[in-house]
């Protein structure tokens, strides 16, 4: 499944049709733009508003549309300090909420899946990896990725600190500058809100490299959502956000 924030970068909704295609699977895509025409979710005030908070409701409806009692995602305790509570196996109450108190023990790698009618499980089954762990097992597997996630031009403006891909979702302020520069993304999500980095990187054993030497996580360096505040991740994920 996929929630379409409607603020996507290309290279990732090609990737992911071209994969669906070859695998012929079926993709369940839940949108936050119907969720805004319906008046289930409103858009933030401001200029280039993110609509990565807005997930939350639409994640929730297709739960309960689907009735689905597990859903598997990519998260890893490295990534930020809120994910760093999360269990594997990560319980969901009736409204979609979690409680990091209310976290299940997970000794000798022993997990509890029981739930009640309208719970379910966010399972993350890397948790204890890391972005090293990740190339280097892409490296390994010689799996195919996103072009975005190479080293390539785009045209960018630096926005709080972050340069964001300028375009549909991202229009310069005044005072802001225009720049077409080399970078990459190290992770991928609402254009509004997911800073590039500058680099050169542009093969695998490049990329490892450059993660090797890293000291900020990868949400840490490009996702403005997160820089909010300090428990910005984790006031999302108690209402719901995967």
């Amino acid at each position: 499944m996929h929630v379409d924030t409607g603020h996507n970068f290309p290279e990732a909704l090609e990737f992911r049709d071209r994969r669906v295609a070859e695998l012929g699977e079926r993709l369940i895509v839940a949108s936050v733009q119907e969720s805004i025409d319906k008046g289930r979710a409103h858009e933030e005030p401001g200029h280039d508003p993110s609509r990565n908070r807005l997930q939350t409701t639409t994640l929730l409806d297709a739960i309960a549309e689907h009735k689905f009692d597990a859903l598997f995602g990519g998260a890893r305790r490295d990534e930020e300090k809120a994910r760093a509570k999360e269990r594997i196996f990560s319980h969901r109450d009736a409204f979609g909420q979690w409680e990091p108190r209310a976290q299940r023990p997970e000794l000798w790698n022993l997990y509890n899946g029981r739930i009640h009618r309208g719970e379910h499980m966010r399972i993350f089954p890397i948790s204890n990896w890391t972005e090293l762990d990740v190339w280097s097992y892409i490296e390994r597997e010689q799996l195919e990725i996103p072009s975005i996630y190479f080293a390539h031009q785009r045209e960018v403006v630096l926005r709080d600190g972050m340069w964001l891909a300028v375009g549909a979702c991202i229009h310069p302020l005044e005072g802001e500058r225009v720049e077409h520069m080399t970078l990459r993304y190290r992770t991928v999500g609402d254009m509004s809100c997911t800073g590039a980095v500058v680099s050169t990187a542009s093969t695998l054993e490049e990329v490892i490299a450059e993660v090797a030497t890293a000291r900020i996580t990868e949400r840490g360096a490009t996702r403005a959502d997160d820089a909010r505040s300090e428990a910005a991740m984790e006031d999302r994920k108690r209402e719901g956000y995967f």
